[in-house]
């Protein structure tokens, strides 16, 4: 399928636009496609411009709430309940975030568990946002039910990703932004939109068998089996669970049920550096890890050895400079 290359700004505009006309405010809508562009130019088009439709469906059909009233309990010096009323979870998980922050800030660490909220995009955002205030942040969210546990066969649990960031000094800041499961879902999406064919463990058919057209795929697999499989249990209880939301099966459908709220929660931590060492030391020593990771001799067909998130950035600068390839489809609804 042809693509189209695209400026960030321009391309951002579109998304303003197209949430702007389902009422959603321009200050929240900027904040939605902000979410998009960044995994758009981090090359992670699974979460990019290509879900704008989807969230479009939703809003109209009155399954996200378009004016949210967010609130916010305090549930001692380092823990806040932060309800989204069913808005946009892009918005809510940055505002969440930056009340970590705050906390962290003021305590050494900081913990908000989300209710009321919706699919919230990349991770890695979020991440990113608290590194910029210099502090240490873990993200996580469960998703609808559609990774087959170990030794199962049918889905429990979503792939319900988690995100870590690590401040450094002169360097870009260290992000893990995983899914549970061996891809996200979002990039079986992207493989229909494009035409592409997928790797063999991404996803089974409706028997169970590896399916490698992504129009197949019915259920997902976890990352490394057992291991996967039980980073997406503890997501799941840290989330759901935790918070007294919905878990596993229990949670609505995101391509279905269009006219009724998701309600999803998130699970946000900070870490102020401070807490147990001098900060910039800290900052300093993230920097150093980077550096000799850099410095490992590479294994035989790489060209060096990167950290967590890095091919990402190295992306996201291509970008800048180049633009972001959208599907036609895509461009295309954007500007209609």
């Amino acid at each position: 399928m042809s693509e189209v290359i695209v400026q960030a700004e321009d391309l951002k505009s579109l998304v303003v636009k197209k949430l702007t006309e389902t009422n959603v405010s321009e200050e929240h809508a900027e904040v939605v496609a902000d979410v998009l562009i960044h995994a758009d130019l981090r090359g992670v088009s699974s979460h990019g411009v290509l879900r704008t439709e989807h969230y479009v469906k939703r809003m109209l059909e009155g399954g996200m709430n378009s004016d949210p009233q967010f609130n916010v309990e305090q549930k001692g010096a380092s823990a806040a309940l932060f309800d989204g009323d069913n808005g946009m979870g892009h918005t809510i998980s940055k505002e969440a975030m930056d009340h970590a922050i705050k906390l962290s800030k003021e305590n050494g660490i900081g913990i908000v568990g989300v209710v009321n909220s919706s699919h919230c995009g990349a991770l890695s955002y979020y991440a990113e946002q608290a590194a910029k205030k210099e502090t240490i942040s873990m993200i996580m969210t469960h998703t609808d039910s559609a990774v087959v546990p170990f030794g199962g066969a049918e889905p429990y649990f979503g792939t319900n990703p988690i995100a870590y960031g690590f401040p450094a000094n002169k360097h870009r800041p260290i992000v893990l932004d995983m899914a549970t499961s061996n891809v996200a879902l979002g990039k079986v999406l992207h493989a229909k939109e494009t035409g592409d064919r997928i790797p063999d463990n991404w996803g089974v058919d409706e028997k169970g068998a590896p399916a490698t057209d992504p129009n197949l795929v019915k259920h997902l697999l976890p990352v490394s089996g057992p291991k996967g499989y039980g980073l997406g249990l503890v997501v799941d209880v840290l989330t759901g669970v935790l918070t007294g939301s919905a878990f596993g099966p229990n949670i609505s459908t995101m391509y279905g049920e269009y006219n009724s709220y998701r309600r999803l929660s998130h699970v946000i931590v900070t870490i102020n550096p401070g807490l147990f060492t001098n900060k910039d030391e800290f900052l300093e020593n993230i920097d150093k890890v980077i550096d000799e990771l850099h410095d490992v001799k590479p294994a035989e067909g790489f060209s060096s050895v990167m950290v967590p998130g890095e091919p990402e950035q190295l992306k996201e600068e291509s970008r800048t400079k180049e633009g972001i390839p959208v599907p036609q489809g895509i461009y295309e609804y954007l500007k209609s």
